[in-house]
């Protein structure tokens, strides 16, 4: 029996088709046009001698084999990128250092420093993870290449803008109960010390709603943020990134409370050009932003 050998274009607008929720927004994506993306899935059902698509109303759905495809596409593609980063930089040297938020740092730091290395053993990493404040600092000081971090107004003179997200009121998993005295009380804040974007957003809008506060734990890391509103302390404001499963976002409107901001996620660099090795792992690693951006749940590159 002759296998199929699916084509590595075919399966990228496959998998871009699913990760956007339309295969028109993945043809915009990969420059290409919806009826060319449309023929590539019927020529991918074809080498795949079964159906992948099934309609429910009036959106695409994957079928069982749909959705085992899906997965190994994602190998496939992973594992042909990193063989193409790797034949390109295979004498690619030197020092690499950069430093992320603590939102990212769980979920694509493995990940991202995984890729990386086995695509240029010879270049070797500094990574921090930290807070913006020190970020910037760092950045200013010489001391990083770049760093994902979140735009809070800090004076940096090369900045690219990669996503705007969502704040959000987060509490914890389960209880769909207020808070205690939530008729007559404060709203309990579970967040850093000042000074924190997110904070600042949450206290200005209860304010403006005049809406009554305390901040009832601090904590100088994420961990401890997670788990004072995991237990219940209190809630917390962030975005959907790097949340765990012991915490949930609240519903619009959930208990009263006023709708938050968005906040910009950006790259700051410490130069208008960056090395080779620099620029490649910041490229791996706005990739892998976008990736977790539309799927919280597959943060890998």
């Amino acid at each position: 029996m002759r296998l199929a050998a699916f084509d590595p274009d075919v399966l990228r607008s496959f998998v871009a088709g699913m990760d956007l929720g339309s295969f028109a927004k993945a043809a915009d994506c990969l420059g290409r046009s919806t009826s060319a993306v449309s023929a590539q899935m019927k020529k991918l059902e074809e080498q795949a001698e079964t159906p992948l698509f099934r309609k429910t109303g009036r959106t695409l759905a994957l079928t069982d084999a749909g959705e085992m495809l899906l997965s190994y596409a994602r190998r496939l593609l992973a594992l042909n990128d990193e063989a193409a980063l790797a034949v390109r930089g295979v004498a690619l040297e030197g020092w690499v250092r950069f430093g992320l938020q603590q939102d990212f740092g769980e979920d694509l730091l493995p990940d991202i420093l995984g890729m990386f290395a086995r695509a240029h053993p010879k270049v070797r990493i500094e990574a921090r993870v930290a807070r913006n404040a020190e970020l910037a600092d760092r950045l200013h000081a010489g001391q990083l290449d770049f760093a994902l971090a979140w735009d809070d107004g800090v004076s940096v003179p090369h900045v690219d803008r990669l996503a705007e997200l969502q704040m959000r009121w987060i509490g914890p998993a389960g209880v769909r109960q207020p808070w205690r005295g939530v008729d007559d009380g404060p709203v309990p804040l579970v967040a850093y010390d000042t000074p924190c974007r997110f904070r600042s957003a949450a206290t200005a809008m209860l304010d403006q709603q005049r809406m009554p506060w305390r901040v009832v734990f601090t904590s100088p890391n994420l961990g401890g943020l997670w788990a004072g509103a995991a237990a219940g302390l209190g809630l917390t404001v962030r975005t959907q990134m790097g949340r765990p499963g012991s915490v949930r976002m609240l519903d619009d409107g959930e208990f009263g409370l006023p709708s938050l901001p968005s906040v910009g996620l950006v790259l700051y660099r410490k130069g208008a050009e960056l090395e080779p090795p620099a620029m490649r792992l910041a490229t791996i690693v706005r990739d892998a932003v976008q990736a977790a951006i539309h799927h919280p749940a597959r943060a890998a590159p």
